[in-house]
Formats: C-alpha cells, sequence, structure tokens
C-alpha cells in the first residue's frame, strides 16, 4: 500500500482561530457580588452580635426582676392588709343616714353654743365692769387706811392711780366727777415728800450698836505750864516729878476751878445701867420711825440726849460724836400731813350708785308689759 508523501510545502497548516477578549462587564458584576456577599455577611454578623447582646441583656433584666419578685410580693401582702383594714375600718363607720343625722345635731349644737356665748358675754360684759368698779372703790378704801394708819404717801399713790386706772377702761363719760376727784388726790399725794422711816431705822440701830462700846472718860491731870515752875528745878529731878506727877494724876485729880460741873466717873454696874437705858431710849425711837409716831420719836430721842449728857463729861469725844448724831437725827421729820381721801371717795360710790341706778331702768322697763299682759 502506498503512501502518498506530500510534500512539505504542500502541508499547510490550519489557520488559527484569532483570540477572544475578555469580557470586562461580568468580572464587573463578579466584584459586585462579592462585595454585595460580603456587605452581607457583615450586617448577618453585626445583627448575630446584636442579637446575643441583647439576649444577655434581657437576662440580667430578667435576673434582676426575679430578685425583686419577694420584696413585690411582700408589698402586694402588706397592701392587701391594708385594703383589708381599710375595708374593716369602712364597714365599721356609721352609715350615710346616721351621718347625716348626727351633722344635723353638731349644726344644733353650735347654734345653741353661738346663742349660749352671746347671752353669757352679754351678762359677764355688765358684771366684769361692775367688779372693776367695784374694785376701784376697794382701792381707794386701802389708799385711806393706809394714809390713816402708817402714813404710806407711796403705796396710798399707787392704789389711787389703780383705781384712776379702771375708771379710764370704763370709757363713760359719767364718770368725769369721779376721775376729777382722783386726779385732784393723786397731784396732792406727789405733793408730799415720803420720810425715810427705814433710813432712820436703820440709823438708829447703828447708834445703838455704838452704845454697847461706849465708856467714860477717866479724867488726867494736863499741865498748863505754870502750875509747877516753883516745885521743879533743872535736871532729872525735873523729870522724876512729871513721872510721879503722871503717875498720881490717875488717881488723884486737883481741879483749881472748883465751880466746874464735874461728871462721877461711871464703872461697873452703873455704866451698864447707863448703856441699857440709852438703848432703850434708841429702840423706842426704832419702833416710833417705823410708826410715824413723832411725840414718842421726839421724847425718846430727847431722852437718850439727857442720859449722853448727864453721865458722860462734855470731853469725852466718844459720847459727844453719839450726841451730835441724836440731835441730828432728832431734827428729822417723822409724820407727814397726809391728803383727804374721803371726798374722792364719796365721788366713786355716788359714780357707782349712779351706774346701778341706770341700769336697773331697763329691767324695769321690761318687766312692766309682762307684769300688764299677765292675767
Amino acid at each position: 500500500m502506498s503512501e502518498t508523501v506530500l510534500p512539505k510545502e504542500s502541508v499547510q497548516p490550519a489557520p488559527q482561530a484569532p483570540a477572544q477578549k475578555p469580557d470586562t462587564r461580568s468580572e464587573r458584576r463578579g466584584n459586585g457580588l462579592a462585595v454585595v456577599a460580603l456587605l452581607l455577611g457583615a450586617a448577618g454578623v453585626a445583627v448575630g452580635g446584636w442579637g446575643v447582646w441583647q439576649v444577655r441583656h434581657l437576662q440580667v433584666t430578667t435576673e434582676q426582676q426575679l430578685s425583686e419578685v419577694p420584696a413585690l410580693a411582700a408589698q402586694t401582702l402588706s397592701i392587701k392588709q391594708g385594703e383589708q383594714q381599710l375595708l374593716t375600718r369602712l364597714n365599721q363607720l356609721p352609715s350615710a343616714n346616721e351621718l347625716d343625722n348626727q351633722r344635723q345635731l353638731v349644726v344644733q349644737l353650735q347654734g345653741d353654743q353661738q346663742r349660749l356665748n352671746q347671752r353669757l358675754e352679754t351678762v359677764l360684759g355688765a358684771s366684769r365692769k361692775d367688779w372693776r368698779l367695784a374694785e376701784a372703790e376697794h382701792l381707794l378704801r386701802l389708799a385711806s387706811l393706809r394714809l390713816s394708819a402708817l402714813q404710806d404717801i407711796s403705796s396710798a399713790q399707787a392704789l389711787v392711780q389703780g383705781a384712776d386706772d379702771i375708771l379710764r377702761e370704763q370709757n363713760d363719760p359719767g364718770s368725769f366727777a369721779a376721775r376729777e376727784q382722783l386726779a385732784k388726790s393723786l397731784a396732792a399725794l406727789r405733793s408730799v415728800e415720803q420720810p425715810d422711816r427705814t433710813g432712820l431705822f436703820l440709823q438708829l440701830a447703828a447708834l445703838r450698836d455704838q452704845v454697847a462700846q461706849l465708856n467714860a472718860l477717866a479724867p488726867a491731870y494736863k499741865d498748863a505750864g505754870d502750875s509747877l515752875l516753883g516745885l521743879t528745878a533743872d535736871g532729872d529731878g525735873a523729870s522724876r516729878w512729871a513721872q510721879w506727877w503722871d503717875e498720881i494724876s490717875h488717881y488723884i485729880r486737883i481741879d483749881f476751878n472748883a465751880d466746874k460741873n464735874v461728871r462721877p466717873l461711871l464703872a461697873g454696874q452703873s455704866l451698864t445701867q447707863v448703856r441699857l437705858a440709852l438703848s432703850l431710849a434708841l429702840e423706842q425711837a426704832q419702833w416710833a420711825a417705823l410708826n410715824g409716831q413723832e411725840p414718842v420719836y421726839t421724847r425718846a430721842l430727847a431722852q437718850a440726849e439727857d442720859v449722853l449728857k448727864n453721865n458722860f463729861n462734855a470731853d469725852n469725844a466718844q459720847s459727844k460724836k453719839l450726841l451730835d448724831q441724836v440731835v441730828a437725827l432728832s431734827k428729822q421729820p417723822v409724820t407727814v400731813q397726809t391728803p383727804d381721801l374721803a371726798g374722792t371717795l364719796s365721788a366713786v360710790q355716788a359714780y357707782l350708785e349712779r351706774r346701778h341706778v341706770s341700769a336697773d331702768e331697763p329691767g324695769k322697763a321690761a318687766g312692766n308689759p309682762a307684769q300688764e299682759t299677765s292675767p
């Protein structure tokens, strides 16, 4: 079998197909799908994470709510108990009809109470004024008694002022005459000076304390400088003579003035008696000073003055000072001329009488029609 050999030149290769260009549109679509897939995946992951966080948050919230359930249950139980108590109290309350009846009774009671208060104020208003006026009269009586018994100007002035204040509170034109008399009495009391009786009492008490220490002065010789000129000489003899004379002068006294009144030296029981008499005289003066007894006061101090003058020498400095104080106290006033409050008391009593008469007239006028209508 013969093979036909073709020459190489005659064998030609098959023509190659032309190269195709890649499709860019399909590549872009593939890239876009991949991006979308990635975005969807990321969104899915985010949604999953958010879902997990929500689940955990719900678990935490559920646990908290479960922990609060006992407290809520306790609160619910207490609320139920409170409701039961309220229901019990509501059941105990009266009904609407009973409340209405009680309300009507309260309104009626309030009206009766108001009317009673008005009547009581009317009655007590007049009686209170009468009590105050009676108090003013009593104050004037006390003032008159203080003046007559104790001559106490300050207390009487305060009492009269209190009576005038009571009349001023009444605001009644009919009390003009009584208040005029009260003003005159107050002016008279203010013009009188109150003696210091307490001060006199204390001063006399101080003098009584000095009486317990009062002593008689022993007489002593005093050389005038010319009685012993011829009896002494210069030197030691003169000094010895002076010493001897100084010692003997305490026992013997030579007085060349025989006409001079010499008081005897008090000692022992005589001095005690003089002190007692002087103390009693000062004590009597104290009592007279407190009670306003001027004659007794003057007589007691005069007695004390006589005791000092008759029993102590004039050269006794202690008795002399005591005598000067007694004389000064005897000149102090103990009593004063007190004003008379009888006219003022009569004026106030007349005002009270007129007030009672004017208060009784409306009652008589109101009682006459009732008598006429009675059978």
